[in-house]
Formats: C-alpha cells, sequence, structure tokens
C-alpha cells in the first residue's frame, strides 16, 4: 500500500462521513427553503443517522463477502445519487430520502477501513490505519467549516452538489486504482451476519467497543453543544465564525494520525491509556469557554488529538485480534461509536438548558471518566494476532498456557 492509495483511502473516508455530518452547520436555510419548522430540524440529521446504522449492520458485513474494492466503488456511487437527490429536493420528504441514502451508503467508511487494514502487511497495519482514518475527521470537522462557507456563497444546495460530484470522481478512482481485494475462502453472507452478531460475546471486542461508546459520547457532547454558548453573550459568534473552531479539531486529530505507528510497536493499549487521560483533562480546559477562547482552543486540540488517538489504536487492535472478519468487527464496532455519538449530542443540549456550559462540561468530563475506567477495568488479554510483528512464536509451553498475552506486552525475545 502506497502513498497514493492512503490518500485516495482517506479521500473516500473524508467524502462519505461528509455526506451524513455537512448539514449540521446549515439547518436553518434548509429548513427555510424545503419549508420544514424550527422543532423538526434535527430530522436531516437523523435522516442520515438512521441511514447510516441501517448501513452497518447490513451493508458493511459484505465486505467479508464480496470484493472490497468494487464494494467502495459502487457504495460511492451511491452515496453520490443521495446526495445528488438532496441538493435537488423539491420539498423536505425529497431532501430527507436523499440523506437517508447517503447516510445508508456512506459505511462506505467501514469498507474502506476493514479493506486497509486486510491489504497492510502486519508491521505497517496501524500507520496505514492512522493516514485512512485521519480522513474521517477531516470530513467530519471539515464538513462544518467547508459547509458554512458554500452556503455563505451560493446556498445549501451548493454543498451537496459538491459532495455529489466529489463521491462520483472517487468511485472511478477507487475502480481504476485500487488492487482488486478478490478472497476465494470468503464466507456467505448470512454467515457474515452470524460472525458479526457474535463479536458481541467478545470481550476483547466488548471491551473496546464500549471505549468507543464514551470516547464519542464526550466528543458529541462538546461539538453538538458549543455552538450553543459561542452564539450567546459574552461571544455572539456567528455560524461560519462557529464553524473555523474545527480547525482547531483538525490540528489536534491529524496531529494523532502517528498514533498507528505506536500501535504497530505493540503501545496499542498503553497509548489508549494516555489519550483517554488527555481527554479527561481536556475538559478542564473546555469548561473555560464563557471566559477564554484561547482556553477552549487549546481544549478542542487535545480532545481531538486524544479521540482519533483512541479510535485508531482501538481499531488497530480489533483488526487485528480478528482478522478474518475485519468489515463485521469495523461494523459491529462502528455502532458503539454512533450510539455514543448520538447520546452525547441529544443530552448535550438537555444539560446546556438546565446548568448553562457547566452541564455539558461536566457531561463530557463524565464521558471520558467512563471511557477512562472501562480501559483500566478490561482485561488485557488479547489475541496473538494483535501482538508486535517481530514478535517470536510462542514456546510450547506458553501454548498449552491458558493466560492470552496483551496486546502491548513486550515481544519475546
Amino acid at each position: 500500500m502506497n502513498g497514493r492509495t492512503r490518500l485516495l483511502l482517506a479521500a473516500v473516508c473524508g467524502v462519505a462521513v461528509a455526506s451524513v455530518y455537512a448539514g449540521q452547520p446549515v439547518l436553518r436555510p434548509m429548513g427555510r427553503d424545503l419549508g420544514v419548522p424550527v422543532d423538526a430540524l434535527g430530522w436531516f440529521v437523523a435522516a442520515g443517522q438512521l441511514g447510516y446504522l441501517a448501513g452497518l449492520v447490513l451493508l458493511v458485513p459484505l465486505g467479508d463477502v464480496l470484493d472490497r474494492r468494487r464494494l467502495i466503488a459502487a457504495h460511492l456511487a451511491l452515496v453520490a445519487a443521495g446526495t445528488a437527490i438532496t441538493a435537488a429536493a423539491p420539498a423536505a420528504w425529497a431532501a430527507f430520502a436523499g440523506l437517508a441514502a447517503a447516510g445508508l451508503f456512506a459505511v462506505v467508511v467501514q469498507t474502506t477501513v476493514a479493506y486497509t487494514a486486510s491489504a497492510s502487511p502486519p508491521a505497517e497495519r496501524g500507520r496505514n490505519l492512522g493516514i485512512v482514518t485521519s480522513g474521517v475527521v477531516i470530513g467530519i470537522l471539515g464538513a462544518r467549516v467547508v459547509a458554512g462557507l458554500l452556503a455563505d456563497l451560493w446556498g445549501w444546495r451548493t454543498i451537496y452538489l459538491v459532495l455529489a460530484v466529489l463521491a462520483a470522481v472517487l468511485a472511478v478512482l477507487a475502480l481504476t486504482l485500487l488492487p482488486a481485494d478478490a478472497r476465494p475462502d470468503a464466507s456467505r453472507y448470512g454467515q457474515a451476519l452470524r460472525s458479526f452478531g457474535g463479536l458481541f460475546a467478545r470481550p476483547v471486542f466488548l471491551g473496546r467497543g464500549l471505549i468507543a461508546f464514551f470516547l464519542f459520547a464526550s466528543f458529541g457532547t462538546l461539538w453538538s453543544g458549543m455552538a450553543l454558548p459561542l452564539a450567546g453573550a459574552p461571544w455572539h459568534l456567528g455560524e461560519a465564525q462557529i464553524g473555523l473552531f474545527g480547525v482547531a479539531g483538525l490540528a489536534g486529530a491529524l496531529g494523532a494520525a502517528r498514533s498507528g505507528r505506536w500501535g504497530d510497536a505493540g503501545h496499542a493499549r498503553r497509548v489508549t491509556g494516555i489519550a483517554l487521560a488527555l481527554l479527561l483533562v481536556s475538559w478542564a480546559a473546555i469548561g473555560q469557554l464563557t471566559w477564554s477562547l484561547p482556553l477552549l482552543i487549546a481544549g478542542i486540540v487535545l480532545l481531538d488529538f486524544a479521540v482519533q488517538a483512541v479510535h485508531v489504536s482501538n481499531q488497530h487492535t480489533l483488526t487485528a485480534a480478528y482478522p478474518d472478519r475485519t468489515s463485521a468487527t469495523i461494523g459491529a464496532y462502528m455502532l458503539f461509536y454512533s450510539l455514543g455519538s448520538a447520546l452525547g449530542a441529544a443530552a448535550t443540549t438537555a444539560a446546556f438548558d438546565a446548568a448553562g456550559w457547566a452541564g455539558p462540561t461536566v457531561l463530557g468530563a463524565a464521558f471520558a471518566l467512563g471511557a477512562l475506567a472501562t480501559w483500566a477495568l478490561s482485561a488485557r488479554a488479547t489475541p496473538d494476532a494483535a501482538r508486535r510483528p517481530d514478535a517470536r512464536p510462542p514456546s510450547r509451553e506458553r501454548c498449552l498456557s491458558p493466560a492470552v498475552p496483551d496486546a502491548d506486552s513486550p515481544p519475546a525475545r
């Protein structure tokens, strides 16, 4: 996997995930144009999220059955169709349908991550995952910045038109440039679905999944609630100005792209613990929003660094632990991500209404503490596949031992 391939896969992730999040900064103009009342604007976001959840269960396991290269291209083409429908929507029902379709096939992100993991040599898996999944963060945070600017210049429909064109172009590039992913021993779709469900009985998977749940609940608390105090006293910032805080998030998240290499070196568990401690600390700075924007920016950088570092470490650990079903593993893991993000987004507005910015601050810190506690209490044992690739094979005595070494245990010499 060369640099060009990694860049293409990162672009696929960024454009696909942007199709789900791009509407957040422009809900009001969308509602005015399509005749949707203010109290129902959230359905523009919910339509995409519901489609995404359905895709995680129904479509992502296909990656363990079909050629992932063709699957990536096909899903991108359908993302392009969904965003094009949204851009041309004459009424609210058409926009909802387009957003739901785009969200359904935006799970191409998880197929892309699984493709990256399976196509990477063990010694480079973490590095490649770190680079490719940085596209997800760019898509989530960058969409807020770009969407606000495009909407100010040419209207909200331009955002979805641009996404449709980008997704269509990437579909062609994926089909022509990516290596084939034929697997003669691929499982059947029914087997893939059963494998998907069976993961929830695995301790390693559940531990990393619960960490992701709390992690992205904390992430959603910040990014779904931050606009409320920034738009009010004493700052009175506009939508475009608030969107620029996404640049700080990008800086932090991209700074964590190297965390995949730490996973390759056998430090995935240790990196997770340190990053979760930093996540908790970040809320001390974010909590000062009401009087200090520099401290808020510092907290955003730290939070997004921690979130990306943990996210990459989680995926590195899980794809190494379950190499024969990477698509199902990534799809099931992302259910925790989606549920956590939804909880954070839903709870932060209620917390802000009840206690001002102190409410979301305490809430976000509590989610971070939950993730840290889960990490501390989770079993340290992971399969041998998650260990450093340069470790020598275990001895016969170790093979007979019931204990399974931790992913970050120092390799045997």
